[in-house]
């Protein structure tokens, strides 16, 4: 049985716009809610939201503080408002850093969104830009591996991107696709699990996101009410935390 708690550094690659900062925190507080609920869900002996997991954050666009590896399990990549493809210094110290937790074989990688492309970039395969955005609940189509991960046939899942990566690492299993975006989860058992959604994501954040993207001209009336039409729809946030976290199970 693997040891607790299950340690997990949340390296934060943005601050939530306001007034969801206020309402549900930054991002280590979002998924802090977000795999307690796996954990109880999931029924492991000893996981659950009142004990087995214990998550820090570690703001690396401005403290550019890193983890020590020996004191932890497991990082998260968070989304990111950033471009996981440009050279700004704290992204390419996020980079080398992930390239060095790759290269061990203990600490654990999970990635979302922008954690999934600099995953994809530190392993070395090419980013990008799709021509159209994927946002608010969208369906996502499994592999068979995937439907053995996420323990369903398909996925409803937040989405907020329009970069992608747009080939699998050598190695990597792939999990998911979506119609725009063919490289939406990667996996190596014991190492690195990613997706390219947004599992933390709720209706409330997706509607805040939507609304700020349309005000400032991001997206056109279409886009917005589009995705404004979806953000009530069921979404399987949870059941992909859970995938996490039996990840980091996997003895």
């Amino acid at each position: 049985m693997p040891k607790l708690p299950l340690r997990i550094a949340v390296l934060e690659c943005d601050i939530p716009m306001q007034p969801l900062a206020s309402r549900f925190g930054t991002y280590p507080r979002i998924f802090s809610t977000l795999l307690n609920s796996a954990a109880d869900a999931l029924r492991y002996p000893g996981l659950s939201s009142r004990e087995g997991l214990e998550i820090s954050g570690w703001d690396v666009v401005n403290g550019g503080k890193y983890p020590v590896l020996e004191n932890i399990d497991a990082i998260l990549i968070t989304g990111s408002k950033f471009t996981a493809y440009d050279d700004d210094p704290w992204i390419v110290k996020l980079v080398d850093f992930t390239k060095k937790v790759l290269e061990q074989r203990r600490v654990r990688i999970i990635g979302v969104c922008f954690g999934h492309q600099i995953v994809g970039r530190a392993m070395g395969v090419k980013l990008g830009r799709m021509e159209a955005w994927e946002a608010s609940v969208t369906a996502v189509d499994l592999t068979k591996r995937g439907q053995e991960i996420f323990g369903k046939t398909a996925l409803a899942v937040h989405q907020m991107h329009r970069d992608v990566v747009f080939e699998y690492p050598e190695g990597v299993e792939n999990l998911a696709s979506t119609e725009r975006c063919k490289v939406h989860s990667m996996y190596i058992a014991k190492r690195l699990i990613t997706v390219q959604g947004h599992p933390e994501f709720n209706q409330d954040i997706m509607m805040e996101i939507l609304k700020a993207r349309h005000a400032n001209g991001l997206f056109n009336k279409e886009m917005y009410e589009d995705g404004t039409s979806r953000a009530d729809k069921y979404h399987d946030g949870v059941l992909i935390a859970q995938a996490f976290l039996n990840f980091l199970l996997e003895d």
